[in-house]
């Protein structure tokens, strides 16, 4: 089965690593090709010269980059995606991206008898190394069962959330969750250390507790407490994805307060840490108001 898989990324590469292997003949390509001679230097997997190239003779091509803007430039043009692409072919984005431009995507290689299906991942580099991302699909039920031998290859929990551009919606919700689990757990946690309760010890009561979750349960005690930031997930990506999620909600006419704030807010700690900052890092913006250090 031949699989075309571009952009190497940090949850992009160990995706791809389990497609290097039996039954399926990779291709891979990366905006930076050094990046994918040394994926190609590592595992079996031929490297394109173009996204075209990468596509050309592939049965499923699939899309794992920052953002829909990215999955436009790399299927347009004339060495883009829909250039190589087969007829019968089917492009899987694993993308966090937006409903709409999966859908104007979609739409564009329908046209040319390509299937498409939206399929952004969950679990980090930690669940990607280990095959057991989830993935949540937008597309039709034939297209996601025909996916899912390709799928299953890096994920655990394969769920067809709707038709297409539904899998990008459930990711950006998702995504604003975090992002107010993330807010709040660090504005309860600088307010208990200005009372001069340990950290360590509010934690563990919360994670004993009715306010608990996977935030405080796994990345507060690593990154805020024991301040190491990895860069696995970055802010500025968290901020693109409540902002999708802002805008969906915007476009259904739905009052959603938490949404409408939390984008505001991660845009703010964006702006304030810059691009390379972890997600997490938001954190450091409420101690820098509150005058706190939490820890």
């Amino acid at each position: 089965m031949k699989v075309a898989f571009l952009g190497l990324g940090a949850i992009g590469t160990p995706m791809a690593a389990h497609l290097s292997r039996d039954p399926f003949e990779l291709t891979v390509w990366n905006r930076t090709r050094e990046k994918a001679e040394a994926f190609a230097h590592e595992h079996r997997a031929r490297i394109a010269s173009s996204p075209a190239d990468a596509a050309r003779g592939a049965e499923f091509v699939i899309t794992c980059v920052p953002s829909s803007r990215e999955v436009e430039s790399i299927v347009d043009g004339e060495d883009g995606i829909e250039s190589g692409i087969d007829s019968g072919a089917m492009l899987i984005d694993c993308t966090s991206g937006d409903p709409q431009t999966s859908r104007w995507i979609a739409e564009r290689l329908r046209a040319r008898g390509v299937e498409f299906i939206d399929a952004p991942v969950s679990g980090g580099v930690k669940g990607a190394i280990a095959g057991s991302l989830t993935v949540m699909c937008g597309g039709a039920q034939t297209s996601v069962v025909r996916a899912r031998p390709v799928l299953q290859s890096f994920g655990r929990n394969i769920i067809r959330c709707g038709d297409i551009g539904a899998g990008d919606a459930v990711k950006a919700m998702n995504q604003a969750l975090l992002a107010i689990h993330i807010w709040s757990a660090g504005e309860a946690l600088a307010a208990l250390s200005k009372l001069g309760v340990e950290p360590s010890i509010a934690l563990e009561v919360i994670n004993g507790s009715s306010g608990r979750s996977n935030t405080s349960e796994n990345l507060f005690p690593e990154r805020v407490l024991g301040r190491k930031y990895p860069r696995t997930f970055k802010l500025a990506l968290l901020d693109k994805d409540v902002g999708i999620a802002r805008q969906i909600v915007e476009e259904n006419g739905l009052e959603s307060p938490f949404i409408e704030l939390a984008a505001q807010l991660f845009r703010e700690a964006h702006s304030e840490l810059g691009e390379d900052a972890d997600h997490v890092e938001a954190v450091r913006v409420i101690e820098q108001r509150a005058g706190v250090r939490i820890s």
